[in-house]
């Protein structure tokens, strides 16, 4: 199974258009002391075949992913429309994982997968997504329930993934409808994966309030984990802008502290830990902050474009 990750910032990249904070302006231009690469928002691809890949999410930089990512390009053949990206599984309806669906509009084939809750705030709220209804069969939508089993990968069959679902949290995205705000159904609001191809296991969980006992035994039985690493503490913003939301009211547990993310995963022993869904203001991002040599010694990593993993053996990265 190969795993690319495309882009590993937050929703806004790295550096953000509208932010001059240290780390945006390290990306742009380098400076004593900060070193900071710059990110593309987060997007995953996998592939259980070589041939055909599916999406975890959909960036909304996904059109400029995809164009340095051979894989993912258009080949010559009987019909000049034609793409190896054949599904997607959308883990919850916010902005940065959805967006990039609009991208892949143009009457392509797409097998989508998501919770109702998820497909519900896509369809049936946004009527800009009727761009991937013009045709009949343009998009085929599978409905899951978390702690569902489902099969993905090629359209053939052969070289199918298994996707393990399981919910991280119940937080909507701001545009939802106020009605939802208080509704049992958004129990599938956000998801985690689980992805499986025959003895390799990966989890993608870009977003997670609290780490359960239950999730925690979930990933201590995968070779890598890829981990909302967004914030590295819960009044993150608030310090940074001078007001706002803390992590977890945004559904994100932070990175650091007695109860971030590194404590309550200091037992995991199998797999591979490494951060992804960094926003731009986290100063783990700096490789040359006393955060990042924390991360570093805890025996963490910080998600980059263009890693790419390939389970159950190999790990390789990127040149460019």
């Amino acid at each position: 199974m190969r795993i690319k990750i495309l882009g590993s910032a937050a929703g806004g990249g790295l550096p953000q258009w509208n932010c001059s904070c240290a780390n945006c302006a390290a990306a742009r231009a380098p400076r004593a002391g900060i070193r900071v690469r710059p990110r593309t928002q987060t997007q995953v691809a996998i592939s259980a075949d070589n041939r055909t890949w599916t999406l975890l999410n959909c960036s909304p930089d996904l059109r400029s992913q995809i164009e340095v990512t051979p894989e993912l390009h258009s080949q010559p053949g009987n019909n000049f429309r034609q793409s190896p990206i054949t599904g997607a599984v959308i883990t919850s309806a916010d902005v940065d994982c959805i967006f990039g669906l609009l991208h892949l509009r143009e009457q392509q084939p797409l097998n989508i997968y998501s919770t109702a809750a998820v497909r519900d705030i896509i369809r049936n709220e946004n009527s800009i997504f009727e761009m991937l209804e013009q045709a009949p069969e343009q998009t085929n939508w599978t409905e899951f329930k978390p702690g569902a089993r489902i099969e993905i990968g090629s359209q053939s069959g052969i070289g199918s993934i298994v996707c393990h679902t399981f919910t991280t949290g119940s937080d909507l995205p701001y545009y939802a409808g106020k009605g939802r705000k208080s509704s049992s159904a958004n129990d599938g609001a956000v998801m985690g994966l689980v992805i499986e191809r025959g003895n390799s296991k990966f989890a993608f969980v870009p977003g997670v309030r609290e780490i359960t006992h239950e999730i925690t035994e979930r990933l201590d039985s995968c070779d890598l984990l890829l981990i909302d690493g967004t914030f590295w503490s819960d009044d993150e913003l608030i310090r940074i802008q001078g007001g706002g939301r803390t992590a977890r009211e945004m559904g994100h547990l932070p990175v650091s502290g007695a109860t971030g993310s590194i404590e309550r995963l200091r037992g995991l022993r199998r797999p591979r830990k490494i951060f992804i869904h960094m926003n731009n203001t986290n100063p783990m991002l700096n490789e040359e902050s006393k955060e990042y040599r924390q991360v570093r010694d805890a025996g963490w990593e910080i998600a980059e474009d263009g890693t790419e993993f390939v389970l159950p053996h190999q790990i390789s990265r990127a040149t460019s």
